[in-house]
């Protein structure tokens, strides 16, 4: 019999409640492979279990990690807790229908960055249709440029605006929020009467909200890439019109079925295993996502911060330097025949796939849908998707590369649920397979360290030349005490002669610079 039916059939995890199923026998790890990493899953196992109990998850910031009970209040280990997450759900529901009621608002603008803006992207587009309550709209960065084309498509008068930050100081965010607050009043509104904070209590958003809409709560044990099934991706989701009940429970019954100790019949430790195998346990191939639906494109933008910010550490939980992480890109199947495909069959073997297959074409024997009209003979368009997924996962095997694919039913609420549960959970044991923090980010901090001490040479610079007058990069960081980030003063001031805040004269590194 054909060995690959063969290993399918033993290798192929079926989780009928949930509508999922995922296929590892394309990944060639030995038969001995899965017994031999018992021990290591065991203890990962344990350790998901203290986690999800309350244990301080996080010894970074002595916090908790409880974005499981998002979905099961009940599982928070202090009622209020679960009285926190059952009352903000509630109010969700009840801020979403009264706002669908009242028809002020069409458009939606959702201010974050990070997790705060991933999660409802990946969300808004995937369950998107014509019967949208509002179209939604996202400042997702600290672009000028970016935020003037948002605006350009907006009327204000009927846009209400979601501004997403734990802290509310997160840079991008409080800039996106300045932006809109000034477009607002250009427009002769009021910012409050058109704007809701999802942050966390008493913070500086918290504080300056107090007279807008509303107020969500972002809680200190719910990390911004696990935030999805909180208020920050839930509230955008019900206000375009999705059912949130669905998504959680999605979340829910993949939670019940990934504390399975059986590896065989648990995905997300099949993923995780998976990970440790094509990596060699440190992250050495890259992970390609590579699903088989236009509603999926920016799964593999979710799941890059998901992944690489959960798994990309210098430090385990010893100490010991172990550069951790595992590489995420991808964009959408067919259209990656036409892009990298071709390096994946035939270059650099540095790389596994996750495919993901939806089995189900939209609208069926509606006449309108391009899903039952024929291409050619009893060929529609999704036979032929389904076709070059089948042909692409074919090609790569045959040629040494390993794959698995992940297959749902639908794309809906409730598959979207079970996706961001399905992954969140192998995030966790795969981490602690390794041994490593997947819920703190050092080096994304020392990043927005680094960007503050650039806006404060910046501020010395134009000080010293509204001062003192002109003079070249090496002579105005001499001048202002940077003399070791002269290179940084020459770009700052490059950035700031080019947005016609500081003129220059002569070329190069020799240009002097002047007001």
């Amino acid at each position: 019999m054909n060995t690959n039916w063969l290993r399918y059939q033993k290798y192929l995890c079926e989780c009928l409640s949930v509508g999922l199923t995922l296929d590892i026998s394309r990944m060639n790890f030995s038969d001995d492979f899965l017994e031999k990493m018992k021990p290591l899953m065991a203890k990962s196992f344990a350790s998901m279990t203290e986690l999800e109990g309350g244990s301080i998850a996080n010894p970074d910031e002595n916090r908790q990690v409880g974005h499981y009970w998002l979905r099961d209040a009940e599982l928070a280990p202090a009622p209020a807790q679960q009285k926190a997450i059952t009352e903000t759900i509630a109010r969700i529901k009840a801020f979403a229908e009264k706002t669908h009621q009242e028809q002020k608002f069409t458009n939606l603008l959702v201010i974050g960055i990070g997790g705060s803006a991933l999660g409802p992207q990946f969300v808004a587009d995937s369950l998107t249709s014509p019967a949208d309550k509002m179209k939604v709209f996202f400042f997702d960065n600290t672009d000028p440029d970016g935020m003037d084309r948002t605006l350009s498509q907006l009327d204000l008068q009927r846009t209400l605006t979601l501004v997403i930050s734990k802290s509310g100081s997160t840079a991008e965010t409080r800039n996106g929020m300045l932006v809109a607050m000034k477009a607002y009043e250009n427009a002769g509104l009021r910012f409050a009467e058109h704007a809701v904070a999802i942050t966390g209590e008493k913070s500086e958003l918290d504080q300056k909200a107090e007279q807008w809409l509303d107020r969500f709560p972002m809680w200190d044990w719910v990390g911004g890439r696990t935030s999805e099934l909180s208020a920050v991706g839930l509230l955008p989701a019900a206000l375009q019109g999705f059912n949130i009940d669905a998504m959680l429970d999605g979340a829910k019954e993949m939670d019940r079925l990934t504390r399975n100790p059986d590896p065989l019949k648990n995905p997300a430790a099949l993923l995780a295993l998976m990970w440790h195998y094509a990596g060699d346990g440190h992250g050495a191939k890259d992970m390609v996502i590579l699903p088989y639906k236009d509603r999926l494109l920016l799964f593999s933008r979710y799941l890059q911060q998901l992944i690489m910010e959960s798994l990309g550490k210098e430090f385990d939980l010893n100490q010991n330097i172990v550069h951790q992480g595992i590489a995420v890109y991808g964009n959408k199947g067919s259209t990656d025949q036409h892009a990298y495909v071709q390096q994946l069959r035939e270059g650099i073997n540095n790389f596994f796939v996750t495919f993901i297959e939806v089995l189900k074409d939209p609208s069926q024997g509606n006449i309108a849908s391009s899903s039952s009209q024929e291409v050619e003979p009893n060929v529609t368009p999704g036979d032929y998707l389904n076709g070059f997924f089948q042909g692409t996962r074919t090609a790569l095997s045959e040629n040494g590369r390993e794959s698995m694919t992940i297959t749902i039913d639908e794309v809906n609420p409730r598959t979207i649920g079970v996706l961001i549960a399905l992954f969140e959970r192998a995030v966790g044991l795969y981490a602690f397979m390794v041994n490593i923090n997947a819920y703190h980010q050092p080096g994304v901090e020392a990043g927005k360290k680094a960007a503050n001490a650039v806006i404060n040479r910046q501020l010395k610079i134009l000080q010293h030349l509204h001062s003192s007058g002109m003079g070249t990069a090496e002579q105005i960081a001499e001048a202002i005490g940077e003399s070791h980030a002269v290179e940084s003063v020459f770009l700052t001031l490059r950035h700031l002669v080019a947005n016609h805040r500081v003129q220059n004269a002569g070329s190069g590194t020799a240009t002097v610079f002047s007001v």
